[in-house]
């Protein structure tokens, strides 16, 4: 469940921006969790009466949260396409489910980011791993935090990606910034975590990630 934290956003961005990889290190997972992943976040933290009687069996996912390195650090996300069959028009982090030839977790998030957005994985520094996270549609996936060096180059898959753009970490650290939301779904009222930034909305299970990646940052 998400915990209530005091941080200074904008200090420890600055600081992970002087200090790279290592000042991300201590607050993260070290280690690749074994699969099956056993999630210990997910879409039903905010919505306990929905989550299923019976236990399922939940696909493995990767995602990659790439923070930009800079004197003051960004976030890189995509926005998905109008045309998808899923998650059409969304806000999401580079990543996707695992493939059968993918030695790890980790290289299907570095795979799927260099599918859809180009960057290649020499550019990535995986600092760590978020606690993995169930979504009501059925994936666990594993949050892996990188490092994204500067230098790399953006060639987007025009199928699945509409945009990539950047936020910078003190804002998504801020929790001035972030809203707790209701919607009408299948029947049910499901609560949900938001940020609206410029033109940007980045909810659902990607805002909820980066809930945890902020109270993971919070802690001494």
């Amino acid at each position: 469940m998400s915990e209530a934290v005091n941080l200074d956003g904008t200090a420890i961005a600055r600081r992970i921006g002087a200090g790279g990889v290592e000042t991300l290190r201590p607050n993260l997972l070290p280690d690749v969790p074994l699969l099956p992943l056993k999630p210990t976040r997910g879409d039903y933290d905010l919505n306990p009466g929905t989550r299923p009687m019976q236990e399922r069996a939940l696909a493995p996912a990767a995602v990659l949260l790439p923070v930009v390195k800079k004197p003051e650090p960004t976030v890189l996300f995509t926005q998905r396409t109008h045309t998808l069959s899923k998650h059409a028009g969304q806000v999401s982090f580079p990543g996707g489910r695992a493939e059968e030839g993918d030695p790890s977790l980790v290289e299907t998030a570095l795979r799927e980011t260099q599918e859809e957005t180009g960057i290649d994985p020499k550019f990535v520094s995986v600092a760590g791993y978020l606690d993995p996270y169930e979504t009501g549609t059925g994936f666990a996936i594993l949050p892996v935090v990188g490092l994204l060096s500067e230098g790399f180059r953006l060639m987007p898959d025009a199928r699945e990606v509409a945009e990539v753009f950047e936020v910078p970490l003190a804002f998504l650290l801020d929790p001035a910034n972030r809203r707790r939301e209701a919607r009408e779904w299948q029947g049910h009222r499901r609560e949900f975590y938001s940020f609206q930034y410029e033109r940007f909305y980045i909810w659902g299970a990607t805002a909820a990630i980066l809930v945890n990646f902020s109270e993971r940052l919070a802690r001494p």
